[in-house]
């Protein structure tokens, strides 16, 4: 069982910063992708920031220059440093990780609980 514990969202004026961290616990062979998505009352859960394996990054447009991801893999964690944030960022933020828990086991995606970020003007 593979767990997904999230940290570091709160209350935030414009302009200001926040660092969400995710921890993976369990049983856990590799990770591959790790990714942060948000969803904000009455929207779809978007896409924020992906990074691979191998350290590639990808942004959503609203977020380039603004935010970045970054990863631990001794650690088994994520974070997203948001900065210069703005009170359209205001959503429940969450991790996913596509996680191998055995060498011979398909790798399949695991969803934190989530963390909410609100930024207020």
């Amino acid at each position: 069982q593979v767990q997904l514990v999230e940290s570091g969202g709160g209350l935030v004026q414009a302009g200001g910063s926040l660092r969400l961290s995710c921890a993976a616990s369990g049983s856990i062979h590799s990770i591959n992708d790790m990714v942060w998505y948000c969803q904000a009352p009455g929207k779809q859960r978007e896409l924020v920031a992906h990074i691979s394996s191998g350290g590639i990054t990808n942004y959503a447009d609203s977020v380039k220059g603004r935010f970045t991801i970054s990863r631990d893999n001794a650690k088994s964690a994520v974070y997203l440093q948001m900065n210069n944030l703005k009170p359209e960022d205001t959503a429940v933020y969450y991790c996913n990780m596509v996680v191998r828990t055995t060498p011979w086991t398909a790798p399949r995606p695991i969803w934190g609980q989530g963390t909410q970020v609100t930024v207020s003007s």
